[in-house]
Formats: C-alpha cells, structure tokens, sequence
C-alpha cells in the first residue's frame, strides 16, 4: 500500500471518530430458532449499494448486520462482468458510496492512489478503478461481508425472524434476521429480456448483455445487437473491437435516444423528494423517464460509428426470427437482416415468480397495477408490473394478512425506481436514497422494540451528579 493510502485510511479513522456521536448500542440481540444469534439485517449484495447501505446502518449503530454476494471477492456488480464500456458514464465528481464523508470519496482515494495532477487530468473514471475503490471503501469501513454465498429463499421464522436460505460451495444453511434488504442492483425482482419473438432461438445463439459472451468467438461473424440503449452499443462496440465481420444494432424507435433523462434529474429536490409525492405524480415523473429510456454519451456512439462496418438501423423492431441455414434471420419493417449471433440489450421485466428466493411469496408482492390506475393517456402495462412499496422500501402485500412478514423485506434495486426514483443502481442517488432506507430500517427496529425501550426509561436510574450539600428546608429559615 502508498504511502499516501495508508495517511488517508489513518484520515478516515479521524474523520468518522469525529461524527461517531451518539455511540450508544440501542439494539439487543436476538436468538434464531437454532439457539445462534440473529442478524439485525441481511444485505443480500455487496455491490456499490450494499456497501452503502451496510456503511449507513453501521454510522446509526447497528452493528449486527452481514453482506453476502453470489459473487467472488472484487466482482460484486457488473464492473468486471458484463459491464462493457472503458469507463463509467457518470461525472467524475459524482458522489455516492461515500455517504458525504469527503475522505472516504472516489477523488480521495484516487488522488491517494495515482496523484492530485492525476485526477486533475481524469475525463472519467475507468471502470476497473471504481472496482478496485469498491472494494477498498468496504475493507477500509470494515463492513463484513460473506463473498460466494448465494441466497435461496426467503421464509417467515419464529418470534417475527426472517429466514433466510443460503447456499456457500456445497453448504446451505439458514441465517436469521430481523430484517433483510435486496440490494440486488439490475436484476433484484426479475431478469434480462429475450424479446418473444427470439425465445425459441437455440441458447446458443441468442444472449442478453448481461450474459457471459465469449466475444473472440465472434471473429468474422455477422452480428445482431437489438436495442438502442448504452448497454447495446457497448455490447456492438465490443464484438466491432473482437474482429467481428458486422454488426447491425437494431433500434425499434423512429429515432435512437441521445436525451439522457438522468442527468435532468439529478438535483437533490427530485433525488429526494420524488417519493413524497402522490402516485399520480410519481407515476407521471417516472414514466416519463423510464419510458425514454437512458440515453448514452458521444464517446459510446462514436466508439461503434468509429467501425465502417458498423450499421444502425431506426424503426425496425425484430417482428419474427426463425434459424436458417445462413444463421438466424430477424424480419423487420426495414426488411430482413441475417446474423450469426444475436445480443439483446432490451432491458429487464419484471418476474417475482421466477426469482427463486421470492417464489415462496411473489403472489402476494403488490405492484403498481395493483394501487394505482393511471390516465388513459399515461397508461403502461410494463411499469404496473413494478413492485409498489412503503415509504422505507418494504414490500406491501396484495392481500392484506396473507403474508404480513414481508413488510420486513426491503427493496434497494432497480424494481425500486417506480416508487422512489433513481436507486439501487444510480451511483448519483445514493447520497440521498441510502439515508431514506436507513431511517427507515432504523425506524422499524426502534418500534418493534418500543417497549423494551419504555421499559428501560421507566427503568432508568444512573445519577448525573452527587449532591454534596444537603438541601435546607424553608423550615430551617423560620
């Protein structure tokens, strides 16, 4: 480690002793059903999200929590996996993990890592580089997080526990907890679409961007990318880059999105209002938004515009596909196109039922469908089928009573976006959104422990002071 790391790891510790106040411990622990102590809450991801969220519940003393993530150590999230593009498409001087601590910022760290001059000359941050800052901000924090363990299922436990089944190399076993947050980024309460038209394609042919492409593969080949957005042109930017003979994006709009909506909503008013509104009006912003989906910046465009033997094609949805000889053929209103390997960058649906750790219970998830009918004129089959939660990101039943545990489950993923805004997801707001959960979590946890706590007012007798003089009576004075 530099020198200058080890001085800004020893500036942190300065930093949060400072605001460690109050330090009080105000949660008592609690027994599992199998005699072990229970977690106070369960962070399902140790991603950017479950980093935050485990940082911002332990500064409100809630020590008793554990991260755990499918993944190995250092791949949480997409930054090493699918995700394709050099750098990350948010300013530089975005804050979001970091909670507003200045220390414990993307600069600092990077200023420590490569040098001020360094960061002075940095367009954006090279997606390797949050990466490796991720999993310094968890290691310097000391959040503690259980890596290759993947959650199963969720059930109801004893005495208001959630049980939650884990599954880590060939062991399962079942952690308990107070309360358990799915800090579980794009893919928390569905999965990425393969457009109908192309399911009966064989598997290995057809692959979403968030699948694991063997791009060399793809060498001298003629290949499809349906959908527009940055992830799409990320997806044909890197099969151009891997040798492949053609690509053709196809865009079903009249015209390719260049407005990305994010960026008109990043002020701290919309970041950390939007979810005080009403639905009408929270179901207006956000359609909007969602509906035009995230644009891309110019260096995404030109690093496939770069490629002579790069086409894109605008209103041409694939209608039908079928294998031929030659590949698979897409029909569209622009006329057929042939291709040896297709990527759809369509984005994500919303599936309860087919995320297993949900299905015990995916029936009785309410949705937006479900509390809220829009205008004729606003209306969207796609976004009534996102989950619609309380004011702490808790799921809210459909039918009231039938499973009233799960007002304990806490959405933080991309699901989130209908009833909150940007979050779970949106490095931008995380400053905002990660303290609207924590007081959330926090705020249930005091009030199911409100007589506890009556009790030890009632109980409380710890003098401040000795009174070394008695009192005089008025008596005394007569």
């Amino acid at each position: 480690m530099s020198e200058a790391l080890t001085e800004l790891e020893a500036a942190i510790r300065a930093d949060l002793a400072m605001i460690a106040h109050p330090g009080a411990a105000w949660l008592e622990p609690k027994t599992g059903p199998d005699g072990k102590p229970a977690l106070d809450v369960l962070i399902v991801g140790a991603g950017q999200s479950g980093i935050a969220i485990g940082f911002g519940l332990m500064r409100s003393r809630v020590s008793n929590i554990l991260l755990v993530d499918k993944a190995e150590e250092g791949m949480e999230g997409p930054w090493l996996t699918y995700a394709r593009m050099p750098t990350l498409r948010s300013p530089k001087d975005y804050t979001g993990p970091d909670l507003d601590i200045p220390s414990l910022t993307y600069q600092s760290w990077h200023e420590a890592r490569f040098g001020k001059e360094s960061w002075q000359t940095l367009d954006l941050i090279p997606r390797a580089h949050w990466a490796e800052y991720l999993l310094w901000l968890r290691r310097t924090i000391g959040l503690p997080v259980r890596n290759a363990c993947e959650l199963l299922e969720i059930a109801p436990s004893a005495d208001g526990l959630l049980a939650a089944r884990v599954k880590q190399a060939e062991t399962i076993e079942t952690l308990y907890a107070r309360k358990i947050v799915l800090a579980t980024g794009q893919e928390g309460m569905g999965g990425w679409m393969i457009p109908e038209a192309l399911r009966h394609l064989p598997a290995s042919s057809v692959a979403t961007v968030a699948d694991d492409i063997d791009f060399e593969s793809l060498r001298g080949k003629r290949v499809a990318v349906i959908g527009a957005g940055a992830s799409a042109f990320d997806n044909a930017a890197t099969a151009l880059e891997a040798g492949a003979a053609e690509v053709h994006l196809l865009c079903r709009r009249a015209q390719i999105q260049v407005i990305q909506p994010y960026r008109w909503l990043t002020f701290r008013g919309f970041l950390r209002h939007l979810s005080d509104l009403d639905d009408a009006w929270r179901w207006r912003f956000m359609r909007k938004v969602l509906e035009m989906r995230e644009g891309f910046p110019q260096a995404t465009y030109d690093r496939c515009a770069r490629h002579a033997n790069f086409t894109l094609y605008e209103d041409a949805p694939v209608e039908a596909a079928r294998k031929t000889d030659r590949g698979i053929e897409l029909q569209t209103p622009r006329g057929d196109i042939t291709a040896g390997f297709v990527i759809c960058g369509t984005g994500i649906d919303m599936d309860f039922a087919g995320r297993g750790e949900l299905a015990g219970f995916a029936g009785n998830i309410a949705t937006w469908a479900d509390r809220y009918e829009p205008p004729e004129s606003e209306r969207s089959e796609r976004l009534g089928r996102f989950p619609y939660l309380a004011d702490d990101y808790a799921f809210i039943e459909r039918v009231p009573g039938k499973t009233p545990w799960i007002s304990e489950i806490h959405l933080f993923a991309i699901a989130s976006t209908m009833s909150f805004g940007p979050s779970g997801s949106s490095i931008n707001a995380m400053t905002t959104a990660v303290p609207k959960l924590v007081h959330g979590l926090t705020r249930g946890l005091f009030r199911a422990d409100v007589d506890r706590h009556w009790a030890s007012l009632s109980a409380y007798d710890v003098p401040q002071a000795v009174v070394t003089r008695p009192a005089r009576t008025m008596e005394a004075e007569r």
